[in-house]
């Protein structure tokens, strides 16, 4: 078995796992996901895959012993860590690893001085550390230490049947899976950015839930993954998350996106180096 922990409440986290799932090439063997996203009841998202969920309420050592209780239980041959060396509250050490558990980190992009403070006294040891995107030199100094192997991973996302969704050939697509307020913001960059290019594109929002207020002429639609709508779309709007700027890498002249802050992603990093990258 397989135990992945992908600890937040957005939904990247859940994206990056299944495609680590697919690029590692794991099918057929169970897997178990920890996490307390809301997205993952949503069968789209989890695609079968087995979720547990912490109880309400715990502190970061009532977390650390609901995640060692959990993992002692399952006894996994490895267990995957998304994004954050020691978790999201600093709940992830080395006492909740039941010995002989192979260990791996799944590594992005972080704001390092605001979540050093969170490192543990003894720190999960991983197998090996897998870097989705380049990461600080301090924060991959971090990683080296308490790693066997540092080394970069191309994800790809599973084959999925393209979703429903009509774009207008020229149509733009506007993807976010929220909060409420960052969409109605990346609605109206969209808006701005098409004035400012001179054009009058249909619009259409990919986001798990309708805006209270949608201006005229953006339609709304739930679509679950996003991806394969890209190649049909003139532009594609986004925030500067990890999973959309790889997944629009390929198609850097039709990416525009809005960086939002984050406690620990750093979205503005991540978007200017994908300015520095492209040359825009």
């Amino acid at each position: 078995m397989i135990v992945c922990y992908a600890q937040g409440g957005g939904l990247g986290h859940l994206t990056r796992i299944r495609a680590y799932l697919h690029t590692r090439g794991v099918a057929g063997e169970p897997v178990t996901i920890l996490t307390g996203s809301p997205f993952a009841g949503d069968p789209r998202v989890v695609a079968g895959h087995r979720v547990l969920s912490a109880p309400a309420g715990l502190d970061r050592d009532g977390l650390a012993r609901w995640i060692g209780a959990t993992l002692a239980g399952l006894r996994p041959r490895e267990f995957v860590v998304d994004a954050f060396p020691a978790g999201l509250s600093g709940e992830l050490s080395a006492a909740v690893v039941p010995p002989g558990t192979r260990v791996v980190h799944l590594a992005r992009l972080l704001r390092w001085d605001a979540y050093r403070p969170l490192l543990a006294a003894d720190p999960l040891e991983f197998a090996e550390t897998r870097l989705v995107e380049p990461v600080g030199g301090e924060h991959r100094a971090y990683l080296e230490a308490v790693s066997s192997a540092v080394a970069p991973l191309t994800l790809a996302d599973p084959p999925e049947p393209e979703p429903a969704v009509a774009v207008a050939p020229g149509g733009w697509l506007i993807v976010h899976s929220g909060p409420p307020a960052e969409v109605a913001e990346l609605v109206a960059y969209a808006l701005d950015v098409a004035a400012i290019e001179g054009t009058r594109p249909g619009f259409t929002l990919v986001s798990p839930s309708r805006p209270d207020v949608l201006p005229p002429g953006v339609a709304h639609h739930d679509a679950y993954p996003a991806w394969p709508l890209f190649a049909r779309a003139d532009r594609v709007v986004t925030a500067a998350g990890c999973n959309a700027v790889r997944q629009l890498a390929r198609w850097p002249e039709r990416h525009r996106m809005l960086p939002f802050p984050r406690r620990f992603d750093d979205q503005y990093a991540r978007a200017a180096r994908a300015r520095a990258s492209t040359g825009a």
